[in-house]
């Protein structure tokens, strides 16, 4: 097998003809959820389990096994095996990359990705994990190949384009960015697949193609805030999206590929806006609930800090709440006592009891509708 040659850009092969239908339903579906964004009243606080769940998947993807519980308890200062350490930092950096990619995206003049953000993604996205030594930051200078764990390049499945042309694809991929030649939903299935087979890191390519989606279409204005995510789509669907890929660089099924992301975005528009309204019904819920058990003056501020850390301690609270540690235990107490909390781990020794807002995880991960 040889260094697989990229098509130019933008791919002449595609049909449109085939697509037109699944490119209005796309455009629809993400429209609708991206209307739903703009209505929130705190977007930030209402995304952030989203964020936190992509980041999850995304991972879980390349292979992490954290669950966004354990993500959240180690961060409320419980421990954990070394493994499961391991990949809460490969989730942590992930979410790190996906703030500054939207920090670098709404600053810059053009709000378009360049190869200078790739490289401080991928930094980013590299510190302090597995993978640290492969040139965090750095396109790669030799070749690689992708294969079954000890396989040799003879034996592998795909072998990305050479180093030696990496940089000239690159600079075309970046400059296919700014056109406006095609639907961007259109555009961005090729960006992100294109960038896969380019290959251009020693590791860590999944994730930043990954994170590369919401960030292109919040650059061409198709939503407003970088919180589309499609990595559950592609985490429940992993067999057809590497085969959508694999189609790509052995047959140049690239019309195959674009079906199969613009059917990826209708779907996971529609399962975002379904999950959103759960969310918000649940913070609507929440508001009237904690203010009826707590009778504090607080209560909104309690809210606001179940959905921003639904994993934490008594201390967490009341620095989130502004609230004293005296006062705080007795709300506790109350929305335990009423269910709206739950102990997950009691505390012992100099480890504090951490709670948990469950209804909040439920509801994210979709195993129950509020």
């Amino acid at each position: 097998m040889t260094p697989y040659i990229p098509e130019s850009l933008p791919v002449k092969s595609i049909n449109q003809g085939k697509l037109v239908r699944l490119v209005g339903e796309a455009n629809r579906a993400l429209a609708g959820y991206d209307g739903l964004l703009q209505a929130l009243p705190n977007p930030g606080l209402m995304l952030s389990p989203l964020t936190n769940q992509e980041a999850v998947l995304s991972s879980k993807i390349e292979g992490t096994q954290a669950t966004i519980e354990e993500v959240l308890e180690y961060e409320a200062g419980g421990e954990q095996d070394e493994p499961i350490r391991q990949d809460i930092q490969e989730i942590q950096n992930y979410r790190t990359a996906l703030v500054l990619g939207a920090e670098y995206i709404s600053t810059t003049e053009n709000r378009q990705i360049s190869l200078w953000l790739l490289k401080a993604l991928h930094e980013s996205l590299m510190t302090s994990v597995r993978g640290q030594d492969r040139t965090p930051g750095e396109f790669r200078v030799e070749q690689n190949w992708i294969g079954r764990l000890g396989s040799t390049m003879e034996e592998a499945s795909f072998i990305p384009p050479s180093p030696l042309q990496l940089n000239d694809h690159l600079r075309t991929w970046q400059d296919y960015l700014v056109t406006d030649e095609e639907d961007p939903l259109v555009q961005v299935a090729i960006m992100h697949a294109q960038f896969e087979l380019l290959h251009p890191f020693n590791d860590g390519n999944g994730r930043i193609g990954r994170l590369l989606i919401p960030l292109f279409l919040y650059g061409k204005q198709v939503i407003q805030t970088p919180s589309f995510y499609l990595s559950a789509y592609l985490e429940s669907n992993r067999d057809d999206y590497y085969a959508g890929l694999q189609g790509i660089s052995r047959k140049g099924e690239w019309t195959e590929w674009v079906s199969f992301f613009l059917t990826a975005i209708v779907g996971q528009a529609k399962t975002n806006t379904a999950r959103l309204r759960q969310i918000i019904e649940l913070y609507d819920w929440s508001k009237t609930e904690v203010q009826r058990v707590s009778r504090s003056q607080h209560s909104a501020a309690i809210v606001d800090a179940l959905f921003s850390r639904p994993v934490f301690r008594a201390n967490d609270l009341s620095d989130a709440t502004g609230m004293e540690r005296s006062s705080i235990y007795p709300v506790i107490r109350k929305l335990e006592k009423e269910g709206i909390i739950e102990v997950l781990a009691k505390g012992q020794g100099r480890r504090s009891t951490r709670y948990i807002f469950a209804e909040l995880l439920n509801t994210v991960e979709g195993r129950k509708i509020v």
